[in-house]
């Protein structure tokens, strides 16, 4: 459905995330794109096809990759504290790892972090509190709460 509405093909755990849920937010933090969907108010995932970041970030992002190669970035979701999450869209879908910016990150610490998996794995991770690649931690109760457009 997304890849015929869009011309894009996705990892299948995004469009599969995104056939059951739709796109939303996470404990009213963390928002998760879709492609344009009619009736939905959340970003549309393919504005930010090419995102616009500062030079120095592009840089620094490329001094953690294997290939000094300018990365190819596709944004799927954001935090209400400015952070996004990006695929870095490297061969096929399947393979496309998670990569974090963090706005606020503090002094000496790096904006970019990495991580070999996928959206649903990397949803997972920080909700199961085994990672925090974000500037501010989920809400620390164990119960969180998705909140999709539909439902809205």
């Amino acid at each position: 459905m997304i890849a015929s509405s869009t011309g894009w093909e996705f990892p299948l755990d995004y469009k599969e995330f995104v056939e059951l849920y739709g796109g939303g937010e996470i404990d009213e933090y963390l928002s998760v794109f879709t492609p344009p969907v009619d009736g939905s108010p959340l970003g549309n995932l393919l504005e930010g096809v090419e995102p616009t970041l500062p030079p120095d970030c592009r840089v620094e992002l490329a001094h953690h990759l294997p290939s000094a190669a300018d990365p190819r970035l596709l944004p799927f979701g954001a935090t209400a504290s400015g952070d996004v999450a990006f695929w870095l869209v490297e061969g096929i879908p399947e393979k496309w790892n998670v990569v974090v910016f963090r706005r606020q990150s503090p002094y000496g610490e790096k904006r970019w972090s990495i991580f070999e998996m996928g959206v649903v794995d990397f949803l997972w991770s920080i909700l199961g509190e085994s990672m925090q690649p974000f500037s501010q931690h989920f809400a620390d109760e164990g119960v969180h709460e998705y909140l999709s457009w539909r439902e809205g």
